[in-house]
C-alpha cells in the first residue's frame, strides 16, 4: 500500500477527493507497517489543523478529543 509523504504546499493542495482516499486507507486499516498507517495519520491530522472543513465527515478517524486542562 502507497502512503503520501507531506509538506504543508501539499496539504495546501489536497482535494476532497485526496482526503477521501486518504480516510479509506485509514479506515480499512491494511497497512503493511504500522508507521504506514501513522503516516496516513499524521497528513490527515495536518489536514485536520490547516483545511478542518475538509476532515470534517472523517473526524471520528483522528480520535481527538475535547478536554479542559484547568
Amino acid at each position: 500500500m502507497k502512503t503520501l509523504h507531506f509538506s504543508e504546499q501539499d496539504v495546501a493542495k489536497m482535494t476532497e477527493t485526496d482526503v477521501a482516499e486518504l480516510a479509506q486507507r485509514l479506515d480499512q486499516d491494511a497497512y503493511t507497517s504500522p508507521f504506514e498507517g501513522l503516516e496516513d495519520w499524521h497528513l490527515l491530522r495536518a489536514i485536520a489543523f490547516q483545511r478542518p472543513s475538509l476532515v470534517e465527515p472523517y473526524m471520528y478517524l483522528l480520535d481527538l478529543e475535547a478536554y479542559d486542562e484547568a
